[in-house]
């Protein structure tokens, strides 16, 4: 059983698989850094009032003071909030990341189209064959 399990675990797909997987994470880790620490502070500055994202929700239901952080209007009791700036954050980071997988999963598919796509090596002939499609050729190219 130990080998069995060695077999699978140690399989170059398995081990494939998994590497892409951390560093699957990992990118996303990156991507989400991305948007929450560069991007959106971008985009809120850019807006009237430098909008925070983070900060941003609508209360539907609930005694929350107007202009209160997040934080407070979230400790409110019996509060309904829709928090959609984390809401836009998570959106910006999401097609992001997608669109980054569609460029890699674009170019490693188009490398595996030129593979397939690659001329077969011409035969090898014996020499009797090719001394006989020479005789043939110049046969056929001899004026009558």
């Amino acid at each position: 059983m130990l080998t069995e399990f060695k077999k699978f675990a140690f399989k170059g797909n398995l081990v494939d698989m998994a590497v892409g997987i951390m560093i699957g994470g990992a990118f996303g880790t990156v991507v989400t850094s991305l948007v929450e620490d560069i991007l959106m502070p971008l985009i809120g500055r850019a807006t009237p009032g430098n909008l925070d994202f983070s900060e941003r929700y609508l209360v539907l239901a609930g005694d929350v003071p107007e202009g209160a952080s997040l934080e407070v209007a979230r400790e409110v009791n019996d509060s309904i909030l829709l928090t959609w700036g984390n809401f836009a954050t998570a959106s910006i980071s999401f097609v992001i990341l997608a669109l980054v997988l569609f460029l890699v999963v674009k170019k490693f598919v188009a490398a595996l189209q030129k593979e397939e796509e690659a001329p077969s090596p011409e035969p090898v002939l014996s020499k009797e064959v090719q001394l006989l499609t020479e005789i043939r050729d110049h046969l056929a190219n001899r004026n009558p």
